[in-house]
């Protein structure tokens, strides 16, 4: 016996922009953080539920990747060009690692949260979105 839903597609690009900009991705407007890397319990705006992310260890591993690659072309690059000693590259680059990463962090867990929402991943579909219709009756059999 299978279960359908009537959930509604949302979409996916709106809800991953507006959690890379640190704002809800169900209305766009309300905080995502109530600190710097900890997601807040509801949005304070539309009062859509945000605990049930699971963003993990996706944040951190695509911010190492995405610094990385910045940092190794740069690496690369300036050894290529002038050839400088090692402690210009410790003075340039370790601070720029270091930077990028802390800058990229935040945006990234929004954009992953956002990812989540949209595709109603780990409860994020539990609940009717703030703007969509009341339906009149509901097709989802009690499965209590």
């Amino acid at each position: 016996m299978s279960v359908t839903t009537n959930k509604q597609k949302r979409n996916l690009y709106d809800a991953m922009m507006r959690g890379a900009r640190l704002k809800c991705p169900a209305c766009g407007h309300g905080q995502l953080f109530r600190a710097y890397l900890k997601v807040a319990d509801t949005c304070p705006s539309c009062r859509e539920e945000l605990f049930h992310h699971r963003a993990d260890d996706a944040p951190p591993y695509l911010t190492i990747v995405i610094v990385g690659h910045l940092i190794v072309a740069g690496v690369l690059a300036l050894e290529q060009a002038i050839a400088p000693p090692q402690w210009v590259h410790l003075v340039l680059w370790l601070p720029l690692t270091v930077i990028l990463s802390l800058a990229l962090l935040p945006s990234i867990k929004g954009s992953i949260v956002g990812l989540q929402w949209a595709n109603q991943m780990h409860g994020f579909g539990s609940r009717p979105d703030p703007d969509d219709p009341v339906p009149e009756h509901s097709s989802v059999p009690n499965q209590y």
